[in-house]
């Protein structure tokens, strides 16, 4: 091939980018304008002025369409402010304005904390058909995969058999300018297929991406009872961080979750915050942490930190914006901060903060020893939904200072395992300081009440199963249909 035909080719593939960022940025605008179930192909086409065959060309579905949106949305959350894409202006002419995100729910007690199971604890013994639909599995790093391969396999210990749908079983498109971020594509008769052939009795759909919308389209066109959850806070995030109202991200995700007969989350703060934005049939699923892997440092164990100046505050996950780690990173604290992860921001806050130390991602054992040497965990997030980092860090016996938004606040207050900040913006430092003077023995105890069989148990009394005889009829039925449609015609 020519250097000719190489510019060409990637001269199409800058347009075919360009003009699916149109069309993702008209849909964010439309979603501003109006209902999510008026979303009109032909409107879209309008507002990013292509013809509508080109909307359908690129996005064959709706489910494609809103996964892509859903998926391209973060994208542009992550990125450093200069190179985010801005949206199209509305068809009503109205300039979206970003709105902050909301305060965080007052500290709780222990007790107040507490919540009620969803279902008769003998529920949980019955063997199951378990469908679980996820746009998050490895080899993706985050708490979300951590959590649902980790239930998975408590399930399937329990006596449940659990068949996943995940993204490496599809065909997958990287989204323009985000190759990271991989979409899966014409998912809608793959998991039909995947359906059919596991006749399921439950049904979750874990997130909101391609496959889960095709998923939640399956289980609404056949009536299938089905529950989902909530793991990520991408209204709050996306809006402060792109000129998209906080309205925007919340239409979106009602309309997801609207048809699910159970919502689980995993704190009340969350709960709570839902509520008040319109959704409804929420449930708690609880969070576990593995004590084995994560644990204090044994004697004989090196001290990893013995090279840095003490005490040592660490950070672990994503680097990226959404995770407010300028936060920790611009307090003034004694000895060396530590941040272990990658992401986008990682180059820029490594260049801007050079007395921290950038260790890049670890795992496994190794991760495991870096929480145990640190002296106090920092958590700085404000977007997640529980941070799961928390309790693998207090299974190290490292005791959490923690801003008291969702997560923290319904796992610290009262538990002798962390400190919380003053407010959203202020604080950080002296719940830092307070976290250091804690007794590492209480902290560790602390975790060991957090198992994933519990939540394993959790999960089983929040689904919502198909009851007989409907389940049997039903996938008889669908079999016997698949029967005369291969049946071959007679002359």
């Amino acid at each position: 091939m020519s250097e000719d035909d190489h510019a060409s080719g990637d001269a199409r593939d800058r347009q075919k980018a360009a003009t699916r960022d149109q069309i993702l940025r008209a849909v964010g605008a439309r979603l501003e304008a109006g209902p999510l179930d008026e979303l009109s192909f032909a409107e879209i086409a309008k507002d990013a002025g292509v013809g509508e065959r080109t909307v359908y060309r690129h996005f064959p579905t709706r489910e494609a369409l809103l996964g892509a949106f859903f998926a391209w949305a973060q994208a542009q959350a992550t990125l450093p402010l200069g190179e985010r894409v801005q949206p199209a202006p509305a068809a009503t002419g109205r300039a979206p304005a970003p709105e902050p995100i909301a305060p965080p729910t007052p500290v709780r007690s222990p007790a107040q904390r507490m919540w009620e199971p969803a279902a008769p604890a003998d529920e949980v013994q019955r063997p199951m058909r378990i469908l679980l639909a996820t746009d998050a599995w490895e080899p993706q790093v985050n708490g979300v995969v951590r959590t649902l391969t980790r239930v998975v396999r408590e399930l399937r210990e329990l006596g449940h058999e659990v068949e996943v749908i995940r993204p490496d079983q599809f065909k997958t498109l990287p989204l323009p300018t985000y190759p990271e971020i991989k979409v899966a594509i014409g998912a809608y008769e793959p998991v039909q297929e995947r359906f059919k052939a596991f006749e399921p009795e439950a049904i979750h759909i874990a997130t909101e991406g391609p496959i889960g919308l095709a998923a939640r389209r399956i289980c609404v066109e056949w009536k299938l009872p089905f529950t989902t959850s909530y793991h990520t806070r991408f209204p709050e995030y996306v809006s402060a961080r792109l000129p998209v109202p906080l309205s925007v991200g919340y239409t979106y995700m009602r309309w997801f979750h609207r048809p699910s007969g159970r919502l689980m989350v995993a704190t009340p703060t969350m709960r709570d915050e839902l509520t008040r934005h319109g959704f409804r049939n929420i449930s708690s699923w609880s969070r576990g942490v593995d004590t084995e892997m994560f644990h204090p440092r044994r004697e004989g164990d090196p001290d990893i930190f013995a090279h840095l100046p003490k005490p040592i505050f660490l950070y672990v996950g994503r680097v990226a914006v959404e995770k407010n780690i300028e936060a920790f990173l611009g307090i003034d604290l004694p000895g060396t901060k530590v941040v272990v992860g990658d992401g986008p921001q990682k180059d820029e806050l490594a260049e801007r903060y050079r007395t921290a130390v950038f260790t890049g991602s670890k795992f496994g054992e190794e991760l495991s020893a870096h929480f145990a040497c640190a002296d106090v965990f920092v958590f700085p997030s404000l977007t997640d939904t529980f941070g799961l980092v928390i309790l693998e860090a207090m299974a190290s016996g490292t005791p959490v200072a923690a801003y008291p938004a969702p997560g923290p606040i319904d796992i610290i207050p009262g538990s002798g395992a962390g400190a919380l900040a003053t407010s959203a913006t202020e604080g950080l430092k002296e719940a830092c300081m307070e976290a250091l003077a804690l007794d590492r023995k209480g902290v560790r105890a602390f975790a060991e009440t957090f198992s994933w069989k519990a939540c394993a148990e959790d999960f089983v009394r929040n689904l919502q199963p198909y009851p007989e005889p409907e389940k049997t009829r039903f996938w008889r039925r669908l079999r016997r249909l698949a029967r005369v449609r291969r049946r071959p015609k007679t002359a």
